[in-house]
């Protein structure tokens, strides 16, 4: 740029008219020379003729402000507990590699080829109870050995730091002494000897590898379980050995060859990049849905950022108009309004990724029984980053066929009166629109840990804005038949005005069914789900459930066991089966049967093949289950080994009946025929098994016999604790489990989860709420104009309010019914089809949830619209 092009830039800005200064810097603009000074001469112009209050801008902030917060608060949580499980990875492990096995200890070798790899530390876990008087408790009890941990340490209440315990003492996690009634210093009963509590545990490294508890931890010696009888041979315990690998050894690599060493003996292994499989399954699902949904929301912004610019624009249009006039081209128009819509796209976006930054303290608050994530500010430039390309995306993306559609207009259709949006507002920027959506999905697909849930996710998306669309194109059509049909018969004018704004042109009716609708359908459908998930846990699995299971019943004492029930509680219902575990090693026909341990990929649907699997035999067919192929044996059958396998199991190992089936019991490999195929009643909560093995064919190896109690209607509180007391008096080595306390710690994490899921979904919802917003403020001026043409021809303002109430009205209860549809099927599909659940939904929070949402809208907009009403004629005719 010269000198000359600056100094007349200055006088520009400085001249004392806006006509003037419009002229002035349009003739400047349309000097300007070559790209790089044209740019140059727009952002000048944008800069000068910007107001930094955002004044017509502010909803397109607000827009990327809810979206790019939502993401950059999930993606930054999701990013803290991803490094929190790596960089944690050893203590929450409790070592580099994990080996367990059930019901066994290592033999000598296996225990040698671990020790040649580094430290070890043994322990083992079994579901226990804790006695204290007449009060009973289950508990997780941990058994640890002096190398334990190998990292991480120990933190008692008292602030203390901790190894194993002493002999003859325990540590004890704070809930089971508070159900028990003791403190420190008390004794408990374990087993068959009593324990002293020295401690309360605060920190217990290696907990998030444990996984899911049937109650509060112990933790005692290795030398004081084996006193406790609590893990006799064939006892339901499980050994885990923990080894610290040197610093230049690929915990991986030493796991395969230890796998590659003992293929057969059963073992299941974890490193520290794995350290908690429940906590990442969890993270990933959680943190993918919410993200998505996140990313949803901001796409249904993007609707609202669109109505934005063009309102926006709108207001401009007498400044554009000049410029044209006085010689600028489209180019120099578009290259301004782009710079200035940027600058305000960045404003909201960097309050959207601050506001996201501070809200993760209170989020990870919410998760923190669920996931391992410190509480206080986390910083994950990554997960800002991509929030910001995401927002700045679907910036762009929205506001490009608003923004070409004023470059194209001419200047005389500009000054000429208040045009409607062009037509083909949208076909004219589809090669934009097309670029930055193909730029959103693979933007999405590339930072997704999961790419094809995460296309599955979009794909589903967009079928529902495009089934949104054409619903809201559907509602125009027959809203304009309607107002056709109310005119020819001479109905109030409100009706009138209110069915027909619907059809009218430029009209927004299609652009809010498309974001209310895909807002209230998500929380419609998280209603729906939450309510229905809600009911069935406290209604229909108590009628299912037993009221207690038992673990390790003495294999020869069970008629003994079930006589003591009874007698405890008259009426009480005992059901007790064998309680095995192996695994599965190999299957397929005979002579061509395929090993477990060769297999690259497990089958989807074959979760049997991970790991060992409770076993059982029977002579007879468990209840609640039913033959679907092959026979089942006879009751005196004494023949080979056979087995029968869960249907579903079969199909995705494609197996049939004659079929081999190896398994891995106690480190010995055993075989069986497959006799039949069974569905399984999974929810009935009873002693289901994938595998059921005829009389003869494994009950030869130690175990011992799990069972349910279902008590009678009306069984009191003091006979529970009476049973509870009396089975722990007659058999302390086994264990009772209550399913009343794990429904409610299942119903608390199911409520974290909701909280999160619902947040995601409000999101949604604030996003629709702002393209409403939207949308009545890009119909303002002609909104104004029109109403002071009727109120010209002597319409009364009750009767412009009576109209503008009946549009949002109608607009409400339309989107309630598409809500209520696309919920109703949404909530549906996940619990029958992918939680295998009845559907009873609580119609009634379902009801609130709509005509909540449905009032907010006609509030919200009610509200907006009002300084059209208070336009007073004479001066808004002045100004037009």
């Amino acid at each position: 740029m010269t000198p000359r092009s600056r100094s007349d830039a200055s006088a520009c800005w400085n001249s004392p008219t806006g006509a003037s200064r419009a002229i002035r810097c349009a003739d400047m603009a349309a000097q300007g020379t070559g790209r790089s000074s044209r740019w140059g001469v727009a952002l000048r112009l944008a800069r000068r003729d910007f107001s930094w209050r955002f004044k017509g801008l502010r909803l397109l902030i607000v827009c990327l402000f809810l979206g790019a917060g939502a993401l950059a608060a999930i993606g930054t949580l999701e990013g803290a507990i991803r490094s929190e499980l790596s960089d944690r990875g050893q203590e929450i492990l409790g070592g580099d590699v994990e080996f367990a096995v059930y019901a066994r200890d290592a033999d000598a070798e296996e225990l040698s080829a671990m020790r040649a790899m580094g430290a070890v530390s043994a322990g083992r876990r079994v579901q226990a109870m804790a006695a204290a008087g007449t009060r009973t408790v289950p508990i997780q009890l941990k058994s640890v050995d002096g190398a334990w941990p190998l990292y991480g340490t120990l933190t008692l209440a008292d602030g203390r730091t901790a190894r194993a315990p002493p002999d003859g003492t325990a540590w004890a996690g704070q809930g089971a002494l508070d159900r028990l009634g003791i403190g420190v210093g008390d004794d408990i009963r374990l087993g068959e000897i009593d324990v002293r509590v020295g401690g309360v545990i605060a920190d217990e490294p290696d907990r998030l590898s444990e996984g899911f508890a049937l109650g509060p931890p112990v933790l005692i010696s290795e030398a004081m379980l084996a006193r406790t009888g609590l893990a006799a041979y064939g006892s339901t315990v499980r050994t885990k050995y923990r080894v610290a690998l040197p610093a230049d050894v690929d915990p991986a690599d030493a796991v395969a060859a230890f796998e590659a060493r003992f293929p057969e003996a059963g073992w299941s292994t974890r490193t520290r990049e794995r350290a908690s499989p429940g906590a990442d399954r969890l993270l990933a699902n959680m943190g993918q849905f919410l993200s998505l949904v996140g990313l949803a929301a901001l796409v249904i912004a993007g609707i609202g950022i669109a109505g934005a610019v063009s309102s926006w624009l709108e207001s401009r249009r007498g400044t554009i108009a000049t410029m044209k006039v006085l010689g600028a081209d489209s180019g120099d128009v578009l290259r301004i309004h782009v710079l200035q819509v940027l600058a305000a796209a960045l404003a909201g976006i960097s309050a959207g990724l601050l506001v996201g930054v501070l809200s993760v303290p209170a989020l990870a608050s919410l998760l923190r029984d669920l996931l391992p994530v410190s509480s206080g500010f986390v910083f994950d430039g990554a997960a800002l980053v991509r929030a910001a390309a995401f927002a700045l995306l679907v910036a762009l993306v929205f506001s490009s066929p608003p923004l070409i559609a004023a470059r194209r207009v001419t200047a005389m259709a500009l000054l000429r009166a208040r045009v409607a949006p062009p037509a083909h507002m949208w076909r004219d920027a589809a090669i934009p629109v097309g670029f930055g959506l193909a730029a959103i999905v693979a933007l999405a697909l590339w930072t997704s840990y999961e790419p094809w849930l995460t296309a599955g996710f979009l794909g589903a998306a967009a079928a529902v804005l495009g089934l949104l669309a054409l619903i809201g194109i559907g509602v125009r059509r027959i809203a304009g038949r309607i107002a056709g049909g109310t005119a020819r018969r001479g109905a109030s004018l409100s009706l009138r005005l209110g069915i027909g704004a619907l059809d009218r042109p430029g009209s927004p009716t299609v652009a809010l069914v498309t974001a209310l609708g895909f807002g209230l359908s998500a929380f419609v459908a998280i209603a729906f789900i939450q309510t229905g998930l809600d009911r069935y846990i406290a209604g229909t699995v108590p009628d299912r459930a037993p009221d207690y299971f038992v673990l390790d019943v003495p294999r020869d004492d069970v008629a003994g066991f079930t006589r003591l029930v009874t007698r405890q509680v008259p009426g009480a219902e005992v059901r007790t089966v064998p309680a095995l575990r192996g695994a599965i090693l190999a299957y397929g026909p005979a002579g061509a049967m395929t090993r477990v341990a060769d297999m690259e990929d497990i089958p989807e649907g074959a979760w049997a093949l991970r790991g060992e699997r409770g076993l059982t035999y029977s002579a007879g067919l468990p209840v609640g289950n039913r033959v679907t192929a092959g026979e089942w044996w006879p009751a005196d059958y004494a023949g080979p080994a056979l087995v029968s396998v869960d249907e579903e199991l079969a199909q995705a190992l494609d197996l049939s009946i004659g079929d081999r089936l190896a398994i891995g019991l106690l480190g010995v490999e055993r075989e069986a025929t497959i006799a039949s195929f069974r569905a399984i009643e999974w929810d009935d909560f009873g002693f289901n098994h994938a595998l059921v093995f005829s009389p003869g064919a494994i009950d030869d190896a130690p175990h011992n016999y799990a069972a349910s109690i279902i008590l009678p209607p009306g069984a009191d509180s003091g006979r529970r604790g009476d049973l509870l007391g009396a089975m722990v008096a007659a058999y302390p080595a086994s264990s009772a489990i209550e399913l009343g306390p794990v429904l409610a710690q299942a119903r608390d994490l199911l409520r974290s989860v909701a909280a999160a899921v619902l947040g995601a979904a409000a999101v949604a919802v604030l996003a629709g709420m702002a393209v409403l917003l939207g949308a009545i403020a890009a119909a303002r001026a002609r909104e104004t104009y029109d109403t002071i043409v009727l109120r010209v021809l002597g319409a009364s303002r009750r009767q412009l309010l009576g109209a503008l109430v009946l549009r949002y009205v109608v607009l409400a209860a339309l989107l309630s019914v598409v809500a209520l549809a696309l919920g109703l099927g949404a909530g549906w599909y996940v619990m029958v089809e992918m939680f295998e659940f009845t559907f009873d939904p609580d119609w009634a929070i379902v009801a609130a949830v709509l005509l909540g949402g449905a009032a907010a809208v006609v509030i919200a907009a009610t509200l907006a619209s009002l300084p059209v009403l208070r336009a007073r004629p004479a001066q808004a005719l002045r100004s037009l």
